[in-house]
């Protein structure tokens, strides 16, 4: 379906409620998510319900967070194959990570507690990522392109110094750090992931009410501007938006750099469209739809032999070659 208008008639106002695909999405994902906490009769163990529901709670916030942040990244970007990782999330929780266990040893994450830990991490990556975008974009008069190549930059330092200290640690210390190298599902922290879920729901409320203004934003700065949305400030406020999602999906799972790629490449091709009140929906939704059914396979069929950031991260990266040969850049 395409929102393509004639110039004599205005643009339909956008109902999300009232496309059918969304719902499709939804009934889909509703038939997983009972699949995965229900499979093998879990409803007779009151334990195992609670933790397939914790566990599933633990995916649709990951999942949403993830879709909705790689969206808003590539309407600032006007570019499809960026993620928000290439802004060094996952370089900056591995390096945390690394100094932690560098500094105060194995006993350091045990020690502090889940929670405290999950609070530290998502933290500092939020005002790290913030200090970084508004002295750039301050500095380049809002050049969201230097942005990125600044981005990137840090990337690779955090990841450089990242691997120098992990080379530094024993080989019990290194474990501990090598377990936070890919997402994982299992044993999520609930007092966490209340936090996560709370942070979440605040901004996808804040974005729900500007739709139509990051349509607009779409077009460009100056097309935006002209239009009379103030454009740097709103930028910087989704940047905000950005940071903090990615930040608490980071913090609660680990890095999964290529699954918003994979998210966002299913999104345009099924919904076909630039508005936002559409395509925001349906990336939360496809991508809760591809956690929860490929931890469903990996659990039951698999019996977790395999992980599934492994798989995402292998099936996104092929994504992003693909993409980059046809030159799907925008």
């Amino acid at each position: 379906m395409s929102d393509a208008v004639s110039p004599s008639r205005p643009l339909a106002r956008l109902n999300p409620l009232k496309d059918q695909r969304l719902w499709a999405l939804g009934v889909a994902l509703l038939g997983a998510s009972a699949l995965f906490v229900f499979w093998g009769g879990a409803w007779r163990s009151a334990y195992i319900l609670e933790l397939r529901v914790v566990k599933l709670a633990g995916l649709l916030c990951v999942g949403s967070a993830i879709g909705v942040a790689t969206v808003l990244f590539q309407t600032l970007t006007n570019n499809r194959i960026l993620t928000p990782t290439i802004m060094g999330f996952d370089a900056l929780f591995l390096l945390m990570k690394t100094i932690l266990v560098f500094v105060a040893g194995v006993l350091a994450l045990p020690v502090l507690g889940a929670t405290p830990t999950f609070l530290a991490d998502t933290t500092v990556m939020i005002l790290a990522t913030l200090a970084i975008f508004a002295a750039v974009l301050r500095r380049a008069r809002h050049d969201i392109q230097l942005l990125v190549l600044v981005g990137v930059i840090f990337g690779l330092l955090f990841r450089t110094l990242a691997g120098f200290l992990q080379r530094l640690l024993d080989p019990s210390q290194f474990a501990i750090v090598q377990a936070d190298m890919f997402a994982t599902f299992s044993g999520m922290d609930q007092r966490s992931l209340a936090v996560a879920a709370m942070v979440m729901a605040c901004f996808f409320l804040w974005l729900a009410s500007r739709y139509a203004v990051l349509d607009v934003m779409a077009l460009g700065r100056d097309q935006a501007r002209a239009l009379g949305v103030p454009y740097d400030r709103l930028q910087l406020q989704i940047l905000a938006a950005i940071a903090a999602l990615v930040s608490v999906s980071t913090a609660l799972v680990g890095p999964l750099a290529f699954l918003g790629l994979l998210v966002t490449a299913l999104t345009h091709a099924l919904m076909r469209s630039h508005r936002h009140g559409l395509l925001l929906p349906a990336a939360s939704l496809i991508s809760c739809l591809i956690l929860v059914v490929g931890q469903t396979v990996f659990e039951r069929v698999f019996s977790l032999n395999s992980s599934l950031a492994v798989v995402i991260e292998f099936c996104g990266g092929l994504l992003f070659l693909f993409l980059l040969a046809r030159g799907h850049i925008k």
